[in-house]
């Protein structure tokens, strides 16, 4: 068997391929509490039938951690190496995002349409792409290699028991490499490794002006309204160029490839005449500053105005944290600037939610510079190495864990994705070539 026989099998069974995956997304397993959870078992038995056909030692586990809390259902499902042969961790999730405004989509989300080459519906990209591309290149690698694959219930609500599950199969889940098959190419026909990742903090803040609301038109003057003041206070966070002006942040100007701002504009879907934010490239901009959103606010809806000063006003801030800083670091430095800079005096108090770590891959490896190999010869063009500005901080808890794996993040998305929005799509062409690199990294490794 050669690597075109493995390269042919894939495609012989592409067909196949896309309609697994079409029927994995007409499983609408959203994992966020408010939806309902069967759905969710559904999906997670779908995934261990698949691994079960391919030979796999199969189980679903749903965790119940020291602390009490319940898991998600996720699969487990192994195959011993041949002697002297390493082993491989495959991971992807197979739970998605909620569906979002279903009036915003141009199709049913979970029921998937294919569309000028690309796959529309929810969890096409992120991730049941990267689900069915483990299983498609498993059934199409060389045997040899072990196999562990780890398929996530949780992702989507942020892994809550995901470092308790790695402590429970800590001797299952070891592995020489682990392929995590949940980021982004460079751009459609161009394949990337990712090699570093934003850490991410998340606060809510309250601001409060008054014990009681009161007439605007009474009293309106002396005193300013929460909301007035909450934009005050969200407006100190950046300099008047749109840099983050919180103090003590790590930054740094990092590029490692190119990104006209002509492109970026178009990928972004930036309106005519909107300047962009920062300073600096814009893929450090993106992989190795400091940004921080707004992410969320509770105030009075439009149709529900009334002449009234709002007396308390809530809104959540997104810090993502630049690779190589400690989230809870950052996290106290904004709380700090929160606090430091209320304006006019007014009452401000911090939670924080959330922290999540960052992650550097370091230099390259063999088995790095063999999944570049892989990638080359799917795409029949050079992958790039690139940061993300989204944060998946149990890479960083994988590498904590299993401090001697060589960990590869490789792509099944790209800018037009729009993973977590209406209209998420899968390119499929470049669906196809990613199925092949992982099968052939799987066969190479088994060697």
């Amino acid at each position: 068997m050669t690597y075109q026989d493995v390269i042919a099998f894939v495609d012989e069974r592409m067909a196949q391929s896309t309609k697994d995956l079409v029927d994995l997304v007409a499983i609408p397993s959203v994992s966020a509490d408010s939806f309902d959870q069967g759905p969710l078992t559904d999906s997670a038995q779908w995934v261990a039938d698949r691994a079960n056909a391919l030979g796999l030692d199969t189980q679903i586990v749903e965790l119940v951690a020291p602390s009490g809390k319940k898991g998600r259902p996720a699969i487990l499902a192994t195959r011993d190496p041949e002697p002297g042969k390493p082993t491989v961790m495959l991971y992807a999730h197979h739970d998605v995002q909620p569906p979002g405004d279903a009036d915003l989509w141009d199709s049913e989300p979970f029921s998937a349409v294919e569309r000028h080459g690309r796959l529309y519906g929810r969890g096409t990209g992120d991730d049941k792409a990267g689900v069915i591309a483990h299983l498609a290149a498993i059934a199409a690698a060389r045997p040899g290699v072990g196999i562990t694959l780890f398929i996530e219930g949780e992702e989507e609500i942020g892994s809550p028991t995901f470092v308790d599950f790695l402590d429970a199969h800590k001797d299952t889940l070891e592995a020489d490499v682990i392929v995590v098959a949940d980021s982004n190419n460079w751009q459609v026909g161009t394949p990337a490794l990712t090699t570093s990742l934003r850490g991410v903090t998340q606060v809510s803040v309250t601001v409060s002006a008054l014990d009681h609301a009161l007439h605007s038109g009474m009293y309106g003057g002396p005193v300013l309204d929460s909301v007035t003041l909450a934009a005050r206070l969200i407006a100190t966070l950046h300099d008047a160029v749109g840099n983050v002006a919180v103090e003590g942040l790590v930054s740094r100007d990092d590029t490692i490839v190119d990104y006209p701002e002509e492109q970026f504009r178009l990928d972004a879907g930036v309106l005519d005449g909107v300047e962009l934010a920062g300073e600096g490239s814009i893929t450090s901009r993106m992989w190795t500053k400091p940004a921080i959103s707004v992410t969320a606010m509770d105030v009075t809806p439009v149709e529900l105005v009334s002449n009234t000063l709002i007396p308390s006003t809530t809104f959540v801030l997104s810090l993502r944290v630049a690779p190589g800083q400690d989230a809870g670091e950052a996290a106290d430095k904004l709380v700090a600037h929160l606090l430091d800079n209320a304006p006019f005096g007014a009452h401000v108090d911090v939670t924080i939610d959330e922290r999540g770590p960052s992650f550097e891959a370091g230099e390259p490896t063999e088995t790095f510079k063999l999944m570049q190999w892989a990638l080359a010869e799917a795409w029949g063009t050079e992958s790039v190495e690139i940061g993300v500005g989204g944060s998946i901080p149990f890479i960083a808890d994988l590498s904590a864990v299993f401090p001697d794996a060589q960990i590869l993040v490789t792509g099944i998305e790209d800018p037009d994705t729009r993973a977590h929005s209406e209209n998420e799509s899968l390119h499929l062409g470049d669906w196809r070539n990613a199925i092949v690199a992982e099968a052939l990294l799987l066969t190479r490794l088994g060697e």
